[in-house]
């Protein structure tokens, strides 16, 4: 006879469950012939005994004793066009080496609840990296891994940022994707681990985070595989004050799937060159993978319930939606029901999560409430980055051309979005510094001498834009410390690539600098509540100058900030700007850290007075003088 049904109820969460003595298996199989479970915990046979019982959904379930934590297991599923083993779609955990066999997990971890809270969105300063490649102190034999990225929290927490946005996580088959053609979608990515027999070091890293804190310290099993290694990820970060969001790719799935995958899941027949009948896709696909299929309410709630468990067994602040247009568009007429569905539900139940969209082109309609919009939080936006890049591009050429400051302050607030935190920029990401793509803002800004003052400065004018914008700020990895390479995610094919984080333990003062310089202007968005606020306005634009002066404010109570950006390659002086009246301070001048502290530092001694001369629609202006290739910031008081 079947498996037992014992602790089998309509509750009963999908994939595999400790509960008793044993454990539940609940899958979607609806045109499977029969589903077994072969695991640790039966001998591994095919037989009545191993067979699930399917229900008038296409479930099939079933109970197995003596089933315990970190047992093997896979479905053996007998369909209409094939016979064979497959993965569970919910394991929480995959054997080494993949493709191998699901592991049952418990889902406890040794957490440490010191009450932190995800920030506010206006309050998100995020940080992009790829685990892989962030941080490699074990290559060649082993590239980068979630605990890798763990011992470089007080790095990261000391900068200011205030959220780490993780490329996608998942398990994917492919050598190389960035992550974006994930096939496991509840399993972590196995090479992001380290094995149990290199934990020693790791733990005592760990360890000693935790030591400084006053908190538990972790034993070696709470550390043993890729679930809790990325739990202490996010539990380390979230001790040091950080927000974790991940990158799902919930618009398709795969690139190279295999046989055992979630492709052709219930094992129906390819009909004529078509995988519209392979369950979870609608014969559609998207960067060499399956776009899912919306229009099934059981794909709609695994990507959903995917969120969930990310958010409730992680702990997760957010997620970051790659390419929701491929959803609207290759998943229609169901994909904008989906996101609507999946704002929905995770806003119900976790309201402080965000969930930040990609959508190109730009489309203001996805941050819009449901049931007009889709119901994200955010959006990335490609205005500023845009502008920000022509500026530094084109103030890179061998002459005092005109630069396009009118465009850049157009850009700072896209058309459609009422509220400044409602869109994300910044002048790198992961995809647009990809090797082959484009470059890095300080080669971008002198190609042939990145390192140069030229280069150095004007990298500091593109973070510096950023940061005092309207917007989340974003800084894509080894922005902070002035890395001028483009990257991959190929590190065995191109290592040269990595990060250069030897320079900066080992003391390269160019590369602290701009350490200091990030740092210190993030710490100065803290202090201005206006760099936060709502209250915006371009003050002067002057292509020819290339000067652009912005104005910042929160409304209704003012703390005025007044930002000066200045391209040319020389010192101006009695440079006069609108500003309101009265006296403002200096509250922060680049040009200091060119060299820090700058001994040849050009500035305004710290305070300027804005007289009763009108001026870009205010009632006074004040002379200032504006340092070359800066970023200038005036607070009232």
């Amino acid at each position: 006879m079947p498996a037992s049904l014992d602790h089998v109820t309509p509750a009963t969460p999908m994939g595999a469950t400790l509960i008793a003595d044993g454990a539940t298996f609940r899958v979607w199989a609806p045109k499977a012939l029969e589903v077994y479970v072969l695991g640790d915990f039966n001998g591994r046979v095919a037989d009545d005994s191993s067979l699930l019982t399917e229900d008038e959904a296409g479930h099939w379930r079933g109970f197995f004793p003596g089933a315990r934590d970190r047992h093997r297991y896979i479905f053996h599923i007998v369909g209409t066009g094939s016979t064979g083993r497959k993965r569970d779609p919910y394991a929480r955990e995959l054997e080494t080496p993949f493709p191998g066999e699901c592991v049952i997990r418990k889902p406890d971890f040794p957490w440490h609840d010191t009450g932190f809270v995800t920030p506010q969105f206006h309050n998100f300063v995020i940080y992009q990296l790829h685990v892989g490649t962030f941080y490699t102190p074990n290559r060649p034999r082993k590239n980068g891994t979630f605990l890798d990225v763990a011992r470089k929290i007080p790095h990261l927490a000391g900068l200011g940022v205030t959220v780490l946005q993780l490329l996608p996580i998942q398990e994917f088959m492919t050598t190389f994707s960035l992550g974006y053609n994930g096939t496991d979608y509840y399993s972590p990515e196995m090479d992001f681990a380290v094995e149990d027999g290199d934990l020693a070091p790791y733990l005592d890293e760990a360890n000693r985070l935790l030591d400084d804190r006053g908190l538990a310290r972790y034993r070696a099993q709470d550390l043993r595989g890729e679930m809790n290694q990325l739990k202490a990820l996010i539990d380390l970060c979230h001790v040091h004050g950080l927000a974790v969001i991940l990158d799902v790719v919930y618009n398709h799935a795969g690139g190279s799937f295999g046989d055992e995958s979630l492709l052709f899941f219930d094992r129906q027949p390819e009909s004529g060159g078509k995988k519209a009948n392979s369950l979870y896709f609608n014969g559609k696909d998207h960067a060499g993978g399956e776009v899912f299929d919306f229009g099934k309410p059981e794909v709609r709630d695994f990507l959903i319930r995917n969120a969930k468990f990310f958010l409730d067994e992680y702990r997760v602040d957010g997620f970051r939606y790659d390419q929701v247009s491929v959803i609207d568009h290759d998943g229609a007429p169901d994909g904008w029901r989906f996101c609507q569905d999946l704002t929905s539900t995770l806003r119900f139940l976790r309201p402080s999560a965000i969930n930040h969209a990609e959508y190109w082109n730009v489309n203001p309609w996805v941050v819009k409430p449901v049931p007009e919009g889709a119901g994200f939080d955010t959006t990335l936006t490609d205005g500023l980055r845009n502008a920000i890049r022509d500026v530094i591009g084109n103030a890179a050429q061998p002459d005092e051309r005109p630069l396009n400051m009118t465009a850049l302050a157009g850009s700072m607030w896209p058309d459609g979005f009422p509220q400044s935190w409602q869109f994300v920029q910044g002048p790198e990401n992961h995809d647009l510094v990809l090797q082959g793509r484009q470059q890095r803002v300080a080669r971008l800004g002198d190609f042939n001498d990145p390192r140069s003052w030229y280069g150095r400065s004007r990298a500091r004018v593109a973070t510096g834009i950023s940061l005092t914008a309207p917007g989340i700020p974003m800084l894509f990895m080894g922005q902070e410390f002035l890395e001028d390479k483009q990257w991959s995610d190929n590190v065995d094919d191109f290592p040269f690539l990595l990060l250069h984080w030897a320079g900066v333990e080992g003391g390269d003062k160019q590369m602290l600098d701009h350490i200091r310089f990030t740092r210190e202007l993030i710490g100065l968005r803290w202090r201005q509540p206006a760099l936060r606020g709502q209250g915006f306005r371009p003050v002067h634009m002057h292509d020819q100058n290339r000067v652009l002066a912005f104005h910042r404010w929160v409304p209704g109570e003012g703390h005025d900030v007044l930002v000066v950006v200045h391209l040319s390659t020389f010192n101006r002086f009695d440079y006069r700007i609108g500003f309101p009246g009265g006296e403002w301070r200096e509250v922060f001048n680049s040009d200091v850290y060119e060299n820090w502290v700058n001994p040849n530092v050009v500035g305004n001694g710290g305070r300027v007075l804005a007289d009763g001369i009108p001026m870009h629609g205010f009632d006074s202006s004040a002379s200032l003088a504006l340092p070359a290739n800066s970023i200038l910031v005036f607070a009232r008081g």
